[in-house]
C-alpha cells in the first residue's frame, strides 16, 4: 500500500519490513519498521534480465529492425518490471548483426526507455555448434567461427555495447578468441554446444564466465559422465543461467542443478522471444518458420519437440517460482534482481539516492504464486495509464 510517496512492503531479499520514501523519482528514505506488519505485499528491486529476444510482438531478431521497435520493447519490458536488460542478437549473418547493432544503439542514444533500461547487448552466437538439438532454433547456415575482425566491428557499430557473446568452445578458434575479448571485460558465456569436458575446462581457463541456459541448448543424447552439463555445473569459476519456464527444465532438474550450481552463482533468464505474452497458436518466425505457441506458454518449433526460446517474462517466472519448484521465493529474487546486478556491476539494491525501481507481491490466496500489486519505475506506477 502507499501512504503518499511512501511505499511499505516485506523485503524478501533483507528480510524485514521497509518503508521506502520516494520523490522525484528517487529513493529519499530507507526505514526498517521494527514490528511485523501483516497483509504488506513482498518489495523487491526491478527485475534485470540477461537474455531477451523479443517480447509482446517485438522481435529484435526480425530483418530490419527499427530503433522505434527497440523502444516499443523497452516500453513493454518496464510494464513487466524489469528494470535493465541485454537485447540479445541470435546467430545470422555478419551484415544482419551489424545492422540490428546499429538500431539497438540509435534506440539507446535517442528514446528514453532504451535509454534508461538497455544496459548492454548480449549477442548469442554465431559460432554455436551445428548439430541438431544443441544448435536450437538458430539458422544452420549462418553459424560459423568468430574472428576477431568481425567482433570489431560489432564493437565499434554498436559504441561498445557488447557485454555478453554466448559461443560452443568446441568450435575451431574459440579458445583464442575467448583469451582476447575477456580481455576486453566482456563475458564470454558457453551455450548451444557439444563440447567435452576437456573443451569447457580450457574455455573457462581462457576466460570464460558464465553459462548460458544451462541444461539447455545441448543433445538429448549425451554422455552420463563425463560430460558437459557436469563440468559446468561443478566448476565454481562459471555463473550459469537457467530459464525456469516450467518447460525449459523440469522441475527436479532445475532443483538439482540449482543446488550444485549455488543460488549466489545462479542467475534467472527469460530467453523471452516475441511470442510471449500472445495468444496460443501457430506463427510464422523469420528464424524458426512455424512456431507454435501453446496454452501453458510453452514456444516451439511447430512439429518437433524443439523450443524455439520462451513464452515467459522474466516476472511471469519469478512469480511463478515457489510455486513450480517448492523453494522459498527469496532464491528467485536473488537470482533475478542481485545476481545478474553484480555481473553486471549494477547497483540494483533499493539504496537510498538511487532511481526508485520496485516491484511490489502479493500471494494468491491459499497458493504459492505471486502476483503483481504495482510495479514502480522512476518513482511512479507503470501499470497506470
Amino acid at each position: 500500500m502507499t501512504l503518499g510517496s511512501n511505499y511499505f512492503g516485506y523485503s524478501i531479499l533483507e528480510g524485514c519490513y521497509l518503508s521506502l520514501g520516494v520523490k522525484n523519482g528517487k529513493i529519499i528514505s530507507k526505514t526498517r519498521l521494527l514490528e511485523n506488519i501483516e497483509n504488506l505485499p513482498f518489495i523487491i528491486p526491478g527485475l534485470i534480465d540477461l537474455q531477451v529476444n523479443g517480447f509482446k510482438g517485438f522481435d529484435l531478431n526480425s530483418d530490419n529492425l527499427e530503433p522505434e521497435t527497440v523502444e516499443s520493447l523497452s516500453e513493454e519490458l518496464c510494464k513487466a518490471g524489469v528494470r535493465k536488460y541485454l537485447p540479445t542478437l541470435i546467430t545470422a549473418s555478419e551484415k544482419k548483426i551489424c545492422d540490428k547493432l546499429k538500431a539497438i544503439k540509435s534506440a539507446k542514444l535517442n528514446f528514453q526507455k532504451s535509454k534508461e533500461m538497455i544496459a548492454g547487448v548480449h549477442i548469442e552466437g554465431p559460432s554455436i555448434s551445428k548439430r541438431n538439438g544443441p544448435r536450437g532454433a538458430h539458422p544452420k547456415k549462418d553459424i560459423r567461427s568468430l574472428t576477431l575482425n568481425e567482433f570489431k566491428k560489432w564493437h565499434e557499430i554498436s559504441g561498445g555495447l557488447i557485454k555478453v557473446i554466448t559461443l560452443a568452445p568446441e568450435i575451431r578458434g574459440a579458445f583464442e578468441f575467448i583469451k582476447s575479448v575477456s580481455k576486453q571485460n566482456i563475458i564470454v558465456s558457453i551455450g548451444h554446444s557439444h563440447a567435452s569436458e576437456e573443451d569447457i575446462i580450457r574455455a573457462v581457463d581462457s576466460g570464460a564466465r558464465m553459462s548460458t541456459h544451462l541444461g539447455n541448448g545441448v543433445s538429448n543424447y549425451i554422455k552420463r559422465h563425463p560430460n558437459l552439463i557436469w563440468a559446468q555445473l561443478a566448476n565454481e569459476k562459471l555463473i550459469a543461467s537457467f530459464i525456469a519456464d516450467r518447460h525449459h527444465l523440469s522441475k527436479n532438474t532445475l532443483k538439482a542443478m540449482l543446488k550444485a550450481k549455488g543460488y549466489k552463482s545462479s542467475i534467472l533468464v527469460s530467453d523471452s522471444v516475441k511470442f510471449a505474452g500472445l495468444p496460443e497458436g501457430k506463427y510464422n518466425s523469420l528464424i524458426g518458420g512455424d512456431v507454435e505457441v501453446s496454452s501453458d506458454g510453452r514456444v516451439s518449433i511447430a512439429n518437433t519437440p524443439y523450443l524455439a526460446g520462451s513464452g515467459s517474462s522474466l516476472l511471469d517466472i519469478l512469480c511463478g517460482f515457489s510455486d513450480f519448484t517448492d523453494l522459498p521465493i527469496k532464491y528467485a529474487a536473488l537470482m533475478s534482481c542481485q545476481n545478474p546486478a553484480k555481473l553486471l556491476d549494477i547497483d540494483n539494491n533499493l539504496s537510498v539516492g538511487t532511481s526508485a525501481d520496485f516491484i511490489l507481491l502479493k500471494k494468491m490466496k491459499n497458493k504459492k504464486r505471486l502476483i503483481v500489486k504495482d510495479i514502480i519505475y522512476k518513482g511512479k506506477s507503470v501499470l497506470v495509464d
